[in-house]
């Protein structure tokens, strides 16, 4: 336990180290932020194809992105991963930071585009039919009173889902890329410190408190959105 303390202590005391870890903490800041605005923008769109009203104009984007859910839901992200960077990817000097992102993004927006899908649907179609009724547009309709309602449903679930997006990037590493995961491979190699125990127990603690901050701020998110509940109803 001594030894172990002692090398958490020279790790922090190591410039080396501390600044390997900040490199690789950044770069997976940085996927996963970039993959997360793909993926909220490109799940919506799916979103909104899926349960707009089914005519002969809707009927094939319906199928592209129904078939797209499928696929990407139904294969491995590590796969999705490969194929990006060894297949469709495969060009000689080509950003791996934005292969990673569009892998990320692209994987992100299946699931996303479901939590949306679910959350709009939840809401009673029968204030849909009431403001039908008092002759508001249909998006109208959706922007005033579907969109509100449905958003404080989906907000849980896609604080999950940005969570999963974060811990699913620690696999670029298996790529050769420099995230946090790989910066404590490197450092648990080095002949100083010689054991991955310490430098991964450190890379978990970065991870741990990343996810804790998503966490606390959905919270207060969903905290607020009841407040306001509340006093509409006050």
């Amino acid at each position: 336990m001594s030894d172990f303390f002692s090398k958490v202590v020279e790790l922090f005391s190591t410039p080396e180290y501390i600044d390997s870890l900040l490199h690789g903490f950044l770069l997976t800041l940085q996927v996963s932020y970039f993959a997360i605005l793909i993926g909220i923008a490109l799940g919506t769109l799916i979103a909104l194809v899926d349960i707009a009203k089914p005519s002969k104009w809707m009927a094939l984007p319906k199928m592209i992105c129904r078939v797209y859910t499928t696929i990407v839901r139904g294969t491995p992200m590590a796969l999705q991963l490969f194929i990006m960077f060894f297949i469709i990817f495969a060009i000689r000097g080509f950003p791996s930071i934005i292969t990673a992102i569009v892998a990320f993004g692209l994987n992100s927006a299946a699931y996303t585009a479901e939590v949306i899908r679910g959350g709009i649907l939840s809401v009673d179609n029968g204030q849909t039919e009431a403001g039908m009724a008092l002759g508001l547009s249909r998006v109208t309709i959706f922007l005033r009173i579907v969109a509100p309602q449905a958003i404080k449903n989906i907000i849980p679930a896609m604080g999950n889902e940005i969570i999963t997006v974060i811990k699913e990037t620690a696999i670029v590493s298996m790529v050769g890329m420099y995230d946090l995961n790989m910066a404590a491979k490197d450092i648990g190699s080095g002949q100083n410190m010689a054991s991955y125990i310490v430098p991964m127990f450190t890379a978990a603690l970065f991870y741990l408190a990343t996810i804790y901050l998503i966490t606390f701020i959905v919270k207060r998110i969903e905290k607020g959105l009841r407040k306001s509940d509340l006093r509409a109803e006050d």
